[in-house]
């Protein structure tokens, strides 16, 4: 195993290690970075993950992120000549897998492309020179000799669309790019400790493969046609070695609840194009927190005749703006074309910008969709610079908004239906009258809570029950930083009434209510009784909700002869 460090920050560093005979990781090392992708925040860092096979032939799965470019390059150039490496295998197009592919092919010109078609498709954009290639399908395999038989699995939406898989048939090590990752970073090159990893790997499916359930579903179901997996080699984290079955029952439990619902929501939006994959999947994320499923579709790939039937069988459409001229343009026309002619009256729809070159623009487009009879979900996302923290919580609760606005009547009919005795002997449950505040980067957030619970003396820590579809919920993750507001008895009614309304995506929470910071960045209610400030250690899924446990680091009373302010029932089926 070999480290060796940028003496610059970042911390950047590549870490190497055999982890068969014939096959060698190359992990690049991101200790620091606190933001990836859709712009959820990191605790751990991250690492991009490369692979080296070794047979009569030789190929090289993935590149690295190009702030690796010089130290990666020495790294491969010191373990091989790249002349000798006869395919550069790429799992997807992503800019953190796949940076350095012109750098690469630079050194090793003799080397064969090995991707799926749209893939390649990308990457003559990028490279712009010409290069040997292979497109590959699903089940197609390339032998290296000696056994090395690598064999593909067609996995798009993982979370790209051009995502494939390779399976090492001699080694029974599977490479899965982004699917079964994790963004953490540490010297282990594998998953031994899994109670230090698995907040991180749930946190990252959520994140990026839960609005891709049924993706990871059917991508599952074509490695079950594989030989045995001893070994996940995925894109992001430690490899997955001593809990790999354990792991992967999770992602399919998981993508199993997610895809249990009876309503879905068609996403549309072009994974190459401006911040459209990134913005799309932050509104994703937010309906499937309000358990509607997802359905991701890539305008520019997608066939037509699969986009209309994916539109009939949506009850609401989420549409990216596409770019004015491509390369694709006819195939993105085509497809628009169909999501238009195909959609119906009774369908809701939101829209936003991709922030390209140059967006269609949104307002013709809307005005035809309403002309046919669809109803805005959510205003229009129109974006003036590139995203901020802001942005992609505004495109989060967004698509809370949406989904919310879906199971409102059910909601209401399944409380109606709920009166029996259960229902009113739960109601006696008493709670308090509460507050959370959060403040992360740029954004910040408050929801009105009563099921908290004291939980330990030492350290002191506390319970909250968050609903998943809370927008504060994006800001309890472990190692979070909020405030809890004890409201007073007799004098909490102003407050109560502020934070019982329905906020506009993105609404500035505070507007009028008076406010000061706490030590760990959070709003402190003037008019609170009493506050503490905590942060998240653990969280533990409950159905609908989460069941987040944080540790008081600080607290004080405003009033010393004040009592908490009470919440009474009279059933238990809602708040």
């Amino acid at each position: 195993m070999v480290a060796t460090p940028i003496k610059t920050q970042p911390r950047l560093t590549i870490e190497t290690a055999a982890i068969t005979p014939d096959t060698t990781a190359i992990r690049s090392l991101d200790w620091d970075r606190d933001r990836f992708d859709i712009e959820f925040g990191l605790q751990n860092g991250t690492t991009y993950n490369s692979y080296l096979i070794r047979g009569d032939k030789t190929a090289l799965v993935d590149t690295s992120h190009a702030k690796f470019r010089q130290l990666y390059l020495d790294t491969l150039t010191g373990l091989i000549d790249p002349k000798e490496i006869d395919y550069l295998i790429i799992s997807h197009t992503e800019p953190d897998h796949s940076g350095l592919v012109k750098d690469f092919l630079e050194l090793a010109p003799q080397a064969t492309v090995v991707a799926a078609k749209m893939a390649i498709k990308f990457l003559e954009d990028l490279v712009h020179q010409p290069f040997e290639k292979q497109i590959i399908k699903n089940g197609e395999t390339i032998d290296l000799g000696q056994g090395h038989v690598i064999e593909f699995v067609n996995a798009p939406n993982l979370h790209w669309p051009d995502t494939i898989f390779s399976y090492d048939q001699k080694t029974g090590i599977l490479f899965t790019c982004d699917a079964f990752g994790m963004h953490y970073c540490s010297d282990a090159t594998y998953d031994e400790d899994l109670k230090a990893i698995e907040k991180d790997y749930r946190f990252y499916y959520d994140c990026l493969m839960g609005p891709n359930a049924r993706s990871v579903l059917s991508a599952m179901k074509r490695m079950d046609n594989l030989g045995e997996i001893n070994t996940i080699a995925n894109g992001h984290g430690p490899l997955l070695r001593h809990n790999l079955q354990e792991l992967l029952n999770r992602y399919r439990d998981w993508s199993k609840a997610q895809t249990k619902g009876e309503k879905t929501v068609a996403v549309f939006y072009i994974s190459d194009y401006g911040y459209s994959d990134r913005l799309s999947q932050a509104i994703a994320r937010g309906i499937t927190k309000t358990g509607i499923e997802v359905e991701m579709v890539d305008l520019r790939s997608a066939d037509s005749t699969e986009v209309h039937e994916i539109v009939g069988r949506s009850v609401g459409l989420v549409l990216g703006m596409p770019p004015l001229s491509s390369n694709s343009q006819e195939d993105i026309t085509t497809n628009l074309g169909t999501v238009l002619a195909a959609s119906k009256e009774k369908q809701i729809i939101g829209m936003f910008e991709s922030y390209g070159d140059d967006d269609e623009p949104i307002d013709p487009l809307s005005t035809k969709f309403r002309e046919a009879g669809l109803k805005s979900a959510f205003p229009a996302i129109k974006l003036k610079d590139t995203p901020t923290e802001a942005d992609y919580q505004l495109c989060e609760e967004s698509g809370t908004d949406l989904g919310q606005l879906l199971t409102r009547k059910d909601l209401v009919k399944h409380m109606k239906s709920l009166d029996s005795d259960l229902d009113k002997a739960i109601g006696r449950l008493s709670g308090g009258l509460y507050i959370i505040t959060a403040t992360k980067g740029d954004v910040s957030s408050a929801m009105l809570a009563s099921w908290v619970s004291q939980a330990s003396f030492e350290p002191p820590g506390l319970t909250i029950a968050v609903a998943k579809d809370r927008a504060i919920e994006s800001l309890m993750q472990v190692g979070d930083r909020f405030v809890l507001n004890i409201l007073e008895e007799g004098k909490y009614q102003n407050l109560m009434k502020h934070f019982l309304k329905r906020f506009k995506p993105g609404a500035d929470r505070f507007a009028g209510v008076k406010t000061q910071t706490a030590t760990n960045g959070s709003p402190i209610l003037n008019d609170a009784l009493a506050y503490l400030e905590c942060e998240v250690m653990s969280r533990m899924e409950c159905s609908d909700h989460w069941i987040v446990y944080s540790k008081v680091d600080l607290g004080r009373v405003s009033n010393p002869d004040g009592l908490t302010a009470v919440h009474h029932r009279k059933v238990g089926n809602h708040y």
